[in-house]
């Protein structure tokens, strides 16, 4: 249909604004709004003047209140730090029995949705609301800091605080420290007399001793702490630390001074954990840590249940360098798929400490267990130290030394 014709037919199906007749043409040209749209139409078709939007059918004045709403939402974020927003509607019923009549009843190529319109106004006047308070923010439509979402049956606002990352290395100093929080085995999390009605199974990790000081630098309401993978809990991780990203809910303070959250951390987990290179990281960061596959170097005390040689220490450990076929360990089978991984082993090399105790660098792709790489695990990793030089085998310490990341 031509545009005019339309325009026409819109305007003689009951009293609508300039705005709402302007909306179902917005495809039509550009750097024109939607109200100066539907003026020129409205000339163009020789309609009737245009109502107060109030007396308006399509929206029934709703636009009016937007300036109210902006003004709301500038003061329920409050003094949350933020560069970028977006508002978003729930239309009423009516509003959107409307818009099916609409398309139904006067289909146009050139419309917009009705909550496009609404929410784009929304903007302009929190922005406008800003302002006024000597604020500054710009929309974002991928991942704003701050969120709006009106219910425009109820005029109720919600508000959505992002979360915000940081990015960094953090070193274990010290054996007996999982990664994570680590709920008890025997209560789950409940607490019992065997935790001490702590609810955890170790009394503290990594993520509880990096986490305070971005949350009491941020001012959040509680995070966690993303892992490029993750070493044993009797494993140290040293050298150049291990890449993780700390996500921190609904933060007051986004930017914030990581050298001292960095030596508030290191100071309070002193003999513990260190943090380093702590920088702002994304969202997108964390699939990246937490997706990364990168090869680590080890090293390993071993203890070997009879004496072994040098040469045959030597010899066991070349025919280590190669693929290896390992099945998920005995150890981790009631939580991770039981299923056998091919990995490679890059080097392999030792010095024999003692007849009966070695120690062992291993540098090897991500994702091999390298305690079942020296013991077997009952043939489940082939070819395995133990094996190949034909006596018990088993890790009695693990250090990671490197990560080998592309970050």
């Amino acid at each position: 249909m031509d545009p005019i014709e339309l325009a026409s037919a819109l305007a003689s199906a009951g009293p609508i604004c300039d705005r709402c007749l302007g909306r179902r043409f917005a495809g039509l040209g550009s750097g024109v709004g939607n109200v100066e749209r539907g003026r020129s139409l409205r000339a163009a078709a020789r309609a009737p003047s245009a109502p107060p939007e109030s007396k308006c059918w399509v929206c029934e004045g709703i636009f009016a209140r937007l300036t109210e709403w902006a003004r709301e939402a500038a003061g329920l974020v409050g003094e949350h730090e933020f560069a970028t927003f977006l508002f978003g509607v729930h239309l009423t019923p009516r509003q959107e029995a409307v818009a099916e009549f609409l398309d139904e009843r006067f289909p146009s190529p050139w419309a917009e949705p009705f909550n496009r319109d609404a929410n784009r106004e929304l903007g302009k006047a929190f922005e406008r609301a800003l302002a006024e308070r000597g604020r500054t923010a710009t929309v974002d439509f991928a991942r704003p800091d701050v969120q709006f979402t009106v219910d425009l049956e109820t005029g109720a606002i919600e508000l959505t605080v992002a979360p915000v990352f940081f990015y960094g290395r953090y070193r274990k100093l010290a054996r007996g420290i999982p990664q994570t929080h680590w709920p008890c085995r025997s209560c789950r999390g409940r607490g019992c007399a065997g935790c001490g009605g702590t609810g955890k199974q170790y009394p503290t990790s990594v993520e509880e001793l990096v986490l305070p000081a971005f949350l009491s630098a941020t001012m959040g309401t509680g995070g966690h702490l993303h892992g490029a993978g993750r070493e044993d809990i009797d494993a140290r991780m040293l050298g150049r630390g291990r890449p993780f990203v700390v996500e921190v809910k609904e933060p007051l303070r986004r930017t914030v001074d990581l050298e001292r959250v960095a030596a508030d951390i290191n100071t309070a987990a002193a003999a513990k954990v260190e943090v380093l290179d702590l920088q702002p990281g994304t969202a997108e960061l964390v699939v990246k840590v937490k997706e990364e596959h990168a090869d680590k170097r080890y090293r390993a005390r071993v203890e070997f249940g009879e004496p072994v040689a040098e040469a045959a220490f030597a010899q066991a450990l070349a025919a280590l360098v190669g693929e290896i076929e390992q099945r998920t360990p005995v150890r981790v089978r009631h939580r991770r798929a039981d299923r056998t991984r091919t990995r490679r082993v890059h080097e392999a090399t030792g010095r024999l400490l003692s007849p009966t105790e070695a120690e062992v660098e291993i540098l090897c792709q991500g994702g091999l267990y390298v305690k079942e790489l020296i013991s077997g695990d009952g043939g489940a990793t082939q070819p395995n130290l133990a094996s190949l030089l034909g006596v018990p085998a088993n890790v009695a310490e693990l250090d990671v030394l490197d990560v080998l990341d592309q970050f």
